[in-house]
């Protein structure tokens, strides 16, 4: 059963059309994935769709009775109402239900007739029935559910939805159309103000939903999981093809390069053809041939290529090497003055690591990130950059980084630290910025476009340590992946927050999970993070698990080591001069032997990440903690050694 019809629909805005001649349908259950660029029409669809926008051409038709609900971008003032009774308030139906009750009641009070007052009371009754029956279908603990499932706290659930963040006002409406079950439900970006436990929790609902959707999502993982049908806006319109997003990637690069067969065939034809009907048009013998040749270019079928869309395609240029150490956290705590958001948090990220920090929102990623940054200072402990360290900020809400009274190129070259005009330009184009766009005002720019300007504010000059917040939130899917594909030939250390799992799971070779007023490390991807949680029967971000982390294994003696290592110091020339040969061939045995000792810690420390990231692993409890302590153990032995290796690496150099 068709739910939405479009029949020959076209949208256009100020003489641009954004496309034409659609024809589609909704049927009953299905699940539709909207792909394309920013700008080329996915959210107006939606927006036609629910009736929001109306079409320049054609219809859309709803089938009788069907619900359908739409989460837009933008949300309107929700102020007034507690988040419980928005939710449970937003199913249609319940406050009629509730005013008929009412009115009833208010009839029987003053009714006098006693076959009046029998008719009212039998209509009281069916009334409570079926307010018995919606109460059972949308009951308050349903919502309750859905709320906390989307990261509420039991204690939210009489909050003023206007004393919320424009996130979790968004996840509260979310909340209140996943409540309402609606025959058909439009989705526009539903994960972009999710974190990682929310956006698994809305996959798994979405699964056992038996309504149909249309999701707009930039999430490459999220997608492939949820759709079986995608919507495409293409250069040359808008298409419909069968399967998950990697099946539409699939087919829609044979179709591009069947295409381009065909037209490579036929514009060879013709070549042949034109070149015979040149040779011999003017003789008299060939006539009837060439007359044949001329019709059959004239039948040859005109094929035209789908122009190809712009697309970000870049790679960072080489940076700088830095220490061993990156970052250093010792003891760091942080509070707001309303509370601790964490406390006593020690860890390490060295040269080349790239770190996806996860955990519920209001946990402290941000802060985290913000600590490491330099923008802010922690209450407690320290953070400390490594030696030549360069890091490279990009923020969430990447509108406060930017001037809005300032042109493009005047944003970045007055923020770069490079004197190469080429440069500038070269990474405004790459970021799909040239010729007259560099002169707009940022003021002017979409969200998406002020998201490429505060990368090729990074692209520019990335230092060798960037630290990243949502950076895919204004993206579309495929800018999202190409941010990932240049960030994978960084020869920096990354680190980063992001709910976009694909995106994670794309890039990061260790977790920190904020959470519990702490952070939790664990060496592997996030799939395995998760898949290790779920083989402990936990859930992720549980407040209450909070493990040791590697910081805290070192020996005592192992201290001392790493304590003499941090503390050595050259010795000054007069003492050099008088250091024999023989001296110096010790202190290059020593150097030696410490490189062997990392080599094999490191080869042990691979093996036990590849048993680590094994599935069966989690069946096997016991084998399983033994694997995680003794990686942790040998992280630590690990960072003690390089440390004394390059304190012994400095002091032979002084020798030599």
């Amino acid at each position: 059963m068709s739910l939405v019809v479009l029949e020959d629909v076209a949208l256009g805005y100020g003489g641009r059309t954004l496309f034409s001649s659609l024809s589609a349908r909704v049927d009953s259950g299905e699940r539709i994935g909207v792909v394309g660029r920013n700008g080329s029409g996915k959210s107006s669809l939606l927006k036609m769709i629910v009736g929001n926008v109306d079409p320049t051409a054609g219809s859309i038709r709803h089938s009788r009775g069907s619900r359908i609900g739409y989460l837009p971008q933008e949300l309107s003032d929700l102020s007034g109402r507690t988040l419980i009774s928005y939710v449970v308030g937003s199913v249609p139906g319940r406050d009629e239900l509730e005013h008929d009750m009412q009115a009833v009641q208010s009839d029987l009070e003053t009714s006098t007739d006693e076959d009046e007052l029998m008719e009212l009371s039998q209509r009281l009754v069916d009334l409570h029935e079926r307010l018995a029956a919606f109460e059972s279908e949308f009951g308050e603990h349903i919502a309750e559910t859905i709320l906390q499932g989307l990261g509420f706290k039991a204690g939210d659930m009489e909050a003023d939805i206007g004393t919320l963040s424009g996130g979790w006002r968004m996840r509260a409406v979310l909340a209140g159309l996943l409540f309402q079950r609606p025959d058909v439900l439009l989705l526009d970006e539903p994960t972009n103000h999710l974190d990682v436990p929310s956006v698994t929790w809305l996959g798994d609902f979405l699964r056992r939903y038996q309504g149909a959707f249309l999701l707009i999502c930039h999430d490459r993982e999220f997608l492939n999981d949820q759709v079986s049908r995608i919507v495409s806006f293409e250069t040359e319109g808008v298409r419909n093809y069968r399967g998950n997003y990697e099946a539409y990637v699939v087919a829609r690069a044979e179709e591009l390069e069947i295409l381009e067969k065909r037209a490579s065939n036929i514009a060879r034809e013709r070549e042949q053809a034109e070149r015979f009907i040149s040779r011999f048009r003017a003789q008299a013998t060939k006539a009837k041939a060439v007359q044949s040749r001329i019709k059959a270019v004239e039948k040859l079928d005109a094929i035209v290529l789908p122009e190809k869309a712009k697309s970000l395609t870049f790679r960072f240029p080489p940076c700088e090497r830095a220490g061993q150490d990156v970052v250093k956290l010792e003891s760091v705590a942080y509070d707001y003055g309303s509370g601790e958001v964490f406390s006593d948090v020690t860890l390490n990220a060295r040269r080349g690591d790239r770190i996806a920090i996860v955990g519920a929102n209001g946990n402290g990623k941000t802060t985290l990130l913000r600590i490491m940054a330099g923008q802010l200072t922690p209450t407690g402990g320290a953070s400390t950059l490594g030696y030549n360290v360069k890091p490279a900020y990009y923020a969430q809400h990447v509108a406060a980084q930017l001037d809005v009274r300032s042109s493009i190129f005047d944003d970045i070259w007055r923020h770069s630290a490079v004197d190469d005009v080429t440069r500038v330009r070269t990474a405004l184009g790459t970021m799909l910025f040239s010729g007259d766009d560099v002169d707009k005002l940022i003021g002017v720019l979409s969200g998406g476009e002020k998201a490429r300007v505060a990368l090729a504010r990074i692209l520019v000059d990335p230092g060798n340590l960037i630290l990243m917040d949502e950076p895919t939130n204004h993206l579309d899917l495929e800018s999202s992946e190409a941010l990932a594909a240049a960030l994978e030939t960084f020869g920096g250390t990354i680190m980063f927050v992001s709910h976009n799992r694909s995106f994670v799971n794309r890039l990061a070779n260790r977790i920190w999970d904020v959470s519990g007023g702490t952070v939790v490390e664990f060496p592997g991807t996030l799939k395995e993070y998760m898949d290790h949680c779920v083989g402990r029967g936990e859930p992720m971000n549980e407040d209450a698990t909070a493990a040791p982390t590697g910081a805290d294994t070192l020996t005592a003696e192992e201290n001392g080591h790493a304590a003499t290592a941090v503390t050595s110091t050259p010795q000054p020339k007069a003492v050099r001069k008088r250091i024999n040969p023989a001296r110096v061939r010790a202190h290059q045995t020593k150097v030696t032997e410490l490189e062997e000792r990392i080599a094999q810690l490191e080869q042990s420390q691979e093996a036990r990440s590849t048993e680590l990231s094994k599935p069966e692993i989690y069946d096997d409890q016991k084998r399983y903690s033994e694997l995680l302590t003794s990686y942790r153990d040998d992280a630590s032995k690990l960072e003690e050694l390089m440390g004394r290796w390059e304190a012994a690496q400095a002091e032979l150099a002084e020798m030599e």
